[in-house]
């Protein structure tokens, strides 16, 4: 595994964790650890969606397909 996949798959279960919390109990981790209107928290969230969309090509690859 590359360091860029194993670095998006982080990022993606850090957002993935941070929805689940939101969507569970209503409470915004990336948010309360930051901030919700901090620079730094905007970076993260920019991150995250950056790794989710690096991660669509993931599909097309032969070694994970199965």
């Amino acid at each position: 595994m590359k360091v860029l996949d194993a670095i998006a798959l982080i990022l993606i279960v850090i957002g993935a964790l941070n929805w689940g919390l939101i969507g569970f109990f209503n409470y915004n981790l990336i948010g309360s650890l930051f901030g919700i209107t901090s620079m730094f928290s905007r970076i993260i969230y920019g991150l995250v969606g950056l790794a989710g969309i690096y991660a669509i090509s993931f599909l097309g690859r032969e070694e994970y397909r199965n």
